[in-house]
């Protein structure tokens, strides 16, 4: 990792590590897009009778503390690398053997050791997420979950179909270095340090090494999310 992406992720743990005591209230609400999506998680455990769940990135450990009350039969580990956000969730109740340290482009799991890992709006704050999705597929067995942005269907229809002709042509990295005035990241006061990112950027690595793949919309959007909404979760089963 050279020093740039070093401070860029210092930068972003800092930022939780500042915002931990109030990330719940901020960051985690029963009636947006994840828990959308982690109510599609829960059948998908089912249609493949999963029996292991890692989640990366787990904050406070929402997944893991909503898939260990639905399927307490399953075992649900979270990996999570700011121990400030780690303490919140034991103090609501997760053990130090639930919520654990970890960095997601370097899991500390051996290859096929759980049945799904997922991750929700952990890539949009990784500067190559390809690293964090290999390291996902790799640890998992039968499947891979995903619940983050796509930023081509973000913002208005002018908007969205300019980024969509831009990335088209290639030329939607130029356009978003020229956007963040050369850093290539963004920061915001609740967000903190995030990319300009899309689950669609790793569709094709993860359709490499899955049987099958499925995406669909957590956001109202039109046919076609990649056009149309500004979040999507996809499925890919191995």
């Amino acid at each position: 990792m050279t020093d740039t992406a070093r401070n860029e992720v210092e930068i972003q743990r800092q930022h939780y590590r500042n915002t931990a005591g109030t990330y719940n209230d901020s960051c985690v609400n029963e009636k947006d897009e994840h828990y959308f999506a982690l109510s599609f998680l829960l059948s998908a455990l089912d249609y493949i009778e999963a029996k292991s769940v890692l989640d990366i990135g787990s904050g406070t450990g929402r997944a893991v503390t909503y898939l260990k009350q639905r399927r307490p039969d399953i075992q649900v580990i979270g990996v999570e690398p700011v121990e400030e956000l780690r303490n919140i969730g034991y103090a609501n109740g997760l053990s130090r053997t639930d919520l654990i340290e970890g960095d997601a482009t370097q899991l500390q799991f051996a290859d096929n050791q759980f049945d799904v890992v997922c991750e929700f709006g952990v890539l949009h704050h990784v500067r190559r997420p390809e690293i964090v999705v290999a390291e996902m597929l790799r640890v998992a067995r039968k499947a891979i979950f995903i619940s983050d942005g796509n930023n081509f269907g973000q913002g208005s229809f002018v908007a969205r179909s300019i980024k969509q002709l831009l990335n088209l042509m290639g030329l939607w990295g130029v356009a978003n270095y020229i956007r963040s005035k050369g850093k290539g990241y963004f920061i915001s006061e609740g967000d903190g340090l995030y990319y300009s990112y899309s689950v669609y950027n790793n569709y094709d690595q993860i359709k490499k090494n899955c049987k099958s793949v499925h995406v669909f919309n957590t956001y109202p959007a039109g046919i076609n999310p990649y056009r149309s909404a500004g979040h999507v979760a996809l499925l890919g089963l191995k």
